[in-house]
């Protein structure tokens, strides 16, 4: 069998010291003991809500091999007769690992951040890298303290790609973790103002995003969008700690990889990107300008890895839209169909504007309306009140006459739009979502957006459950 480790590499990697007969290796690694499966070691790390060492029985129960386990915790452990290696700290334990497994790894590494973008390119990366190799990325969007060290602690020691997203709420965090991944390529994909309630300003965003330049391996490139209007500042940074090679990607005439041209529709698009001096045709499968963007950053890897182009490009071809990020559904209602845009997971005014532009190129049909249910934008600061009523003239702009709102920051926007937008507000997102499934019609296309924390996944469920998917042979193209 092969070992995503074998136990004595891992424990003089972590420190830590065996308790009981380890097995000779582990399968795997979890933090979850209810999705851990058998032949993998369970991290029984304490978090800020949960403790995973008050979850190891059920670990144990579902097929855990070992749990790593904290010195101070191991008397309350006495029950169990699993083997444990214990630590001292269990997440540092792992910060630990995460370091051995990019020392062992002769992958090429990328690294992601940016405000917006980040896991749409991750995924975009593990896509177009695939057929040059194994692959090796994170689930989910697992890109902070102990999501960076959990993916690099999986790396499987013969993978030829390793793709790292990421992310950060305030300065500092960007920084330790990507010095763990060291990547060859680091990509920013842009600037924007997310997390404002943490920032003064884009510019000190700018430069908490900077801090994966200090990660880049020697000789490594900083792939950065030429677009953004920090760029010059970002490009200051990069040099400031060393980084020798410069690369951009974006719609600029100067751009390394340039987007040449766009051609959108509600369903894909086509791009012309220039790369190493050729212009090639590039079918991308979801749509949106924003989502162009992003696959000049992927192809610009692609170039630079020196993997297969002409597979990538399939690739990007095959590429679908996922669940929160812009995820599409044709749901049955009154013997015809209304389409739903789920982009739930997440929002700042940047991702606002984007979903904004990919549901006016959505084209209702018979009497459907273009509706956007928006939700609060948080963690935006002192600066709420204005960046929700600015969201007026982008709705505008994108034609949307029906706004759909929750939220108390949403009171802003509410206020700012004219007598000419249909607007409905509700204080809660129960209450939106009640009346969201009770006033949709045939013909449709809704938009549903909000920060995470509102729970705006709780309107897309319920309207998915009301509302059965159309079969596949029915769906409209």
């Amino acid at each position: 069998m092969t070992w995503l480790w074998d136990t004595a590499d891992m424990m003089a990697a972590m420190g830590g010291r065996p308790f009981g007969s380890p097995p000779s290796g582990i399968t795997g690694i979890s933090i979850d003991s209810r999705s851990i499966t058998a032949g993998e070691a369970f991290f029984a790390i304490k978090g800020d809500r949960v403790d995973g060492h008050d979850y190891a029985t059920i670990a144990v129960a579902n097929g855990a091999s070992l749990i790593v386990v904290s010195e101070a915790k191991l008397p309350a452990m006495g029950r169990l007769t699993i083997p444990m290696i214990v630590v001292e700290d269990v997440l540092a334990a792992l910060g630990k690992l995460a370091v051995a497994a990019r020392a062992r790894s002769r992958a090429q590494i990328v690294a992601v951040t940016g405000s917006v973008g980040k896991t749409t390119t991750k995924e975009m990366l593990r896509n177009v890298l695939a057929p040059s190799g194994k692959v090796h990325a994170a689930v989910a969007s697992f890109n902070n303290h102990w999501g960076v060290p959990l993916t690099l602690a999986r790396m499987p020691v013969d993978c030829d790609f390793g793709v790292f997203e990421i992310g950060m709420n305030h300065p500092d965090e960007i920084r330790p973790l990507v010095k763990m991944v060291r990547p060859h390529v680091a990509v920013i994909t842009t600037i924007a103002a997310a997390h404002l309630g943490h920032f003064k300003s884009l510019e000190e965003i700018a430069a908490a995003k900077a801090e994966i330049f200090e990660g880049i391996e020697p000789n490594g490139v900083a792939l950065i969008n030429r677009d953004t209007r920090q760029y010059p500042f970002l490009e200051q940074r990069a040099l400031e700690v060393g980084v020798q090679n410069m690369l951009t990607f974006g719609q600029h005439a100067k751009a390394d990889f340039r987007l040449a041209d766009f051609e959108g529709t509600a369903e894909g698009s086509t791009i012309w990107a220039v790369i190493n001096g050729e212009t090639i045709e590039v079918h991308l499968g979801a749509p949106g300008r924003h989502i162009a963007e992003n696959a000049m950053a992927a192809l610009g890897v692609v170039a630079l890895f020196g993997a297969d182009m002409d597979a990538a490009k399939a690739a990007l071809a095959g590429l679908r839209a996922v669940k929160g990020r812009g995820e599409r559904h044709q749901l049955a209602i009154g013997g015809d169909y209304l389409t739903l845009i789920d982009e739930s997971y997440n929002a700042n005014p940047a991702s606002m504007r984007a979903a904004f532009a990919l549901l006016s190129q959505s084209v209702p049909h018979g009497a459907g309306r273009r509706i956007a249910v928006l939700g609060d934008m948080l963690e935006m600061g002192e600066f709420s009140a204005r960046v929700h009523e600015d969201l007026a003239g982008a709705l505008l702009s994108a034609g949307i006459e029906h706004v759909w709102l929750s939220g108390a920051e949403m009171v802003a926007l509410r206020d700012a739009l004219p007598d000419t937008v249909h607007v409905e507000y509700h204080a809660t997102t129960a209450e939106l979502s009640d009346f969201v499934v009770g006033h949709v019609m045939p013909g449709d296309v809704l938009m549903v957006k909000s920060s995470l924390g509102l729970g705006f996944g709780k309107i897309v469920s319920q309207l998915i459950d009301n509302y059965p998917a159309l079969p596949d042979t029915e769906r409209q193209l």
